[in-house]
């Protein structure tokens, strides 16, 4: 199962803050898209090559975004022009990290899972999203093309907004709140999925129902280990006094913290009807296999005598009276008739039928 523990690959014990990308190449090149801004203008451009505005102009905010990561001469370049920690770039090539967030003083590096649910598959995907938020300056690293932050792209084209009224710390915030915003998506995917489940269960389950609830349950064990770290995220954005937070981006970070901890909630009780669906499955399993047993027995119990009787009359013995009997085999007939019949009656009387 290679979601839930990823291979190493590479060289291991190397120096810290060195910079080896591990995962797979899942760009040809990497793209670079720039968002530099203010309140009455946006310069937006795309590219392989864009000349990266250094931070600290004093005015207006730029955001950098990044896809693809396999290109680690790019990535210690955007380092240097952003005064990026090696630590900070070692991390943002390691794919496999928990949601987490680092302040280095100048700057705060953030870690997030982005996530969508395959409803054909029933499978997550997840792709590690790296933010760093400095004083007027956002830099985001992803895997790919391909995310949930186009909302806030189409926010930053309008004018008059927030977005643009605000600075880098309520840009951080507003990309992360997409990517939470997305959970809900996630959410509702799963949740449909668990539905069904439940809806066949209730019904006529297969065979293969079994392995879709396990599949399920796994899918949620990920979605978990992906959400429940941004709880601590969330609250330290929210509640610590972090001198790039401005007063007036506290209220959405709350609100935000909140948003984090319904997912969580949701993704618990998901897990809980989950584990009641399989004990439900088995029980199903169960007594399906109990009422045939118990048909079974009836008709085992139903035939031990009318058995019993023919194996008597069956014995080669000389001196039997009954079967010289002119009506001795209509009578075996007749009494093996009447035995089952009140038999069945008695079954039928003490609900065994």
């Amino acid at each position: 199962m290679p979601k839930l523990y990823q291979r190493v690959t590479g060289p291991l014990a190397q120096s810290p803050g060195t910079v080896i990308y591990r995962g797979e190449k899942r760009v040809e090149a990497v793209a670079l898209e720039l968002f530099d801004y203010d309140a009455e203008t946006l310069r937006e451009t795309r590219g392989p090559e864009l000349e990266l505005p250094p931070p600290g102009r004093g005015h207006g905010v730029t955001w950098l975004d990044v896809d693809g990561l396999h290109d680690t001469d790019l990535l210690g370049r955007i380092g240097k022009v952003y005064g990026l920690h090696p630590l900070v770039l070692e991390d943002v090539v390691n794919l496999h990290h928990r949601p987490k967030l680092e302040d280095y003083g100048g700057y705060l590096y953030i870690v997030l899972r982005m996530l969508s649910f395959d409803r054909e598959e029933w499978r997550l995907d997840s792709e590690q999203i790296s933010l760093v938020v400095g004083d007027g300056f956002v830099v985001t690293f992803q895997e790919r093309p391909g995310d949930v932050l186009e909302p806030v792209r189409e926010r930053l084209r309008r004018e008059g907004g927030r977005i643009r009224q605000l600075g880098a710390d309520y840009l951080g915030y507003a990309l992360i709140d997409a990517v939470v915003d997305h959970y809900f998506h996630v959410l509702e995917g799963m949740g449909e999925a668990v539905e069904d489940l439940e809806e066949e269960l209730l019904g006529s389950p297969a065979r293969g129902t079994l392995e879709l609830i396990h599949q399920l349950k796994r899918e949620s064990i990920l979605l978990r280990r992906s959400v429940a770290p941004l709880r601590d995220v969330a609250s330290s954005l929210a509640r610590d006094e972090l001198p790039l937070i401005g007063a007036e981006v506290q209220p959405f970070l709350r609100d935000l913290y909140d948003h984090v901890i319904h997912v969580i909630d949701t993704v618990d009780s998901f897990r809980d009807i989950l584990s009641g669906l399989q004990d439900l499955y088995l029980s199903n399993v169960s007594n399906r296999m109990n009422d045939v047993m118990k048909v079974l027995t009836i008709f085992t119990t139903l035939f031990v005598p009318l058995t019993f009787i023919a194996g008597v009359y069956g014995m080669n013995f000389e001196h039997m009276p009954e079967l010289a009997w002119r009506w001795s085999y209509p009578l075996f007939w007749g009494m093996i008739l009447v035995l089952a019949v009140v038999m069945l009656i008695f079954f039928r009387r003490r609900r065994w039928l």
